[in-house]
């Protein structure tokens, strides 16, 4: 009896162990289905407002298109990563901008959660709260941080979708035009489609002060699709990566020796009236030590 009691056990084992790298190889192709060449559109109108100001304009809403490509740039067990740059003017001369970054790290126990002004609080999850979970962390265009969320991807009836909610920056389109809130709470959602995938977002403007409780100004509804197109389309924007792609992976492993001090981290807006992306942007920027040196100057000690 004991015997068989125990080769139950090793079944139910074995067959658990299965089942988990087969959900997990889903999930490594749910991602990477998110590679390739897109005709993106992007909506966002503002739905709610909750305001008490009788003066509260609310954000126009917006619609714009673009060319994207997303460019494998790390495709590990456990870590998988997304370039985006965009592609956008006219076709036979057309401009290329380094957009969003990607990282999808499973069971993974370390964030950096935005907190407004430009801090992140650092935060260690306990490893039963993350099991066969992906973590999405994205960056802003200079690699610096964005936001981050943990979350299980779900297939079922034949949809392949994962969703959060975490706080995040504001969005490049409303921070230069707005002070009256200082954090986008970002309902995620990346689904799958046949023709692509989408980026559902509901989310909450939110204005945060030390000593009081968040008050949510106003939601705002995002929806942009991404519909995969042939490669050729992008071959602009996947020719200005390989050749620009050894300098941001000299960025990228800066910042990586930044994040894993495992400390809350706050970022100078401006060093000198500049931005970080107008230096790493600069064409003569390419140098280890100057890329390091100026990434660790915006750093607050």
């Amino acid at each position: 009896m004991k015997q068989l009691t125990l080769l139950s056990l090793l079944i139910l084992t074995f067959s658990s162990v299965g089942n988990t790298q087969e959900k997990k190889i889903k999930d490594q192709k749910a991602i990477k289905d998110m590679c390739g060449c897109f005709q993106v559109t992007f909506n966002f109108a503002e739905t709610f407002q909750y305001s008490k100001d009788s003066l509260y304009k609310p954000s126009e809403t917006k619609t714009d298109t673009a060319l994207e490509w997303a460019e494998l740039v790390e495709d590990d067990e456990n870590k998988i990563s997304i370039q985006h740059v965009l592609q956008v003017g006219k076709p036979a001369k057309p401009h290329i901008v380094k957009h969003w970054r990607q990282d999808w790290i499973y069971e993974n126990v370390d964030f950096y959660m935005y907190n407004g002004d430009s801090s992140w609080v650092f935060q260690n999850k306990q490893k039963d709260n993350v099991k066969g979970q992906w973590t999405q962390k994205v960056y802003q265009v200079d690699d610096s941080p964005r936001y981050e969320g943990s979350a299980t991807w779900v297939h079922v009836d034949g949809k392949s979708f994962w969703e959060s909610v975490t706080p995040a920056p504001l969005p490049r389109r409303e921070y230069t035009k707005r002070s009256d809130y200082n954090i986008t709470m970002r309902g995620n959602r990346h689904e799958i489609t046949k023709d692509g995938w989408v980026h559902d977002q509901d989310n909450d403007k939110v204005l945060r002060e030390v000593g009081r409780p968040d008050v949510v100004l106003a939601k705002e509804k995002g929806y942009n699709t991404y519909v995969r197109v042939d490669d050729s389309k992008c071959k602009a924007a996947s020719d200005w990566w390989k050749k620009e792609h050894q300098k941001w992976a000299l960025v990228r492993h800066k910042w990586d020796d930044v994040y894993i001090r495992n400390q809350n981290l706050t970022l100078e807006k401006k060093v000198d009236n500049k931005a970080l992306y107008k230096y790493l942007f600069a064409d003569d920027m390419t140098e280890e030590t100057e890329i390091n040196n100026v990434i660790e100057s915006f750093v607050k000690k």
